[in-house]
């Protein structure tokens, strides 16, 4: 009997077999993995008129309370220049205020508001719906084991170099 795997690196009328030195290379692995899960959650959240940095401003602000621009740029990692644009779009929406910052007033506060918590709880089912299908062939003990797994290598290669003596 053959494997989804091996099914899916058989060669089928003329294609050309991945060889088997690419398909054991983690990271060849994750990169094809990563391709993958960001076409699906890409065209996904485009059903609902969403972007992925969509989701992840709104999630932030949901999960650490209001913050500026720059705070949330640091939180989710989407570039500041990309940021202003992600918030304009969401505040365009009503998903999120932006108010001026009392302490400083060349800074903005930005605030999620209700309508906001209501669309990160649609997104949040919507990504629900993705990820079972991107996670489809692991039982749910083997995708809660590949997410630490990955939680792990990230935080890895993430971490920040100690400062020098």
């Amino acid at each position: 009997m053959t494997s989804r795997t091996e099914a899916a690196d058989m060669p089928h009328h003329g294609e050309i077999k991945t060889p088997a030195r690419l398909r054991r290379r983690a990271s060849r692995l994750l990169s094809q993995m990563s391709a993958q899960s960001d076409r699906l959650i890409t065209e996904g959240l485009a059903q609902a008129d969403a972007h992925k940095w969509h989701y992840a401003a709104l999630a932030s602000l949901q999960e650490y309370g209001p913050g500026s621009q720059a705070t949330l740029s640091r939180r989710t990692g989407i570039y500041r220049s990309d940021m202003v644009g992600v918030l304009n779009e969401l505040a365009e929406r009503g998903l999120i205020d932006r108010t001026p910052d009392p302490g400083d007033r060349r800074r903005n506060v930005v605030t999620i508001t209700a309508q906001g918590r209501r669309h990160l709880r649609r997104l949040d089912t919507i990504l629900d719906d993705l990820h079972e299908e991107l996670l489809a062939p692991l039982l749910p003990a083997e995708r809660d084991q590949f997410v630490q797994l990955l939680t792990r290598l990230l935080d890895h290669h993430t971490q920040q170099a100690p400062p020098a003596p």
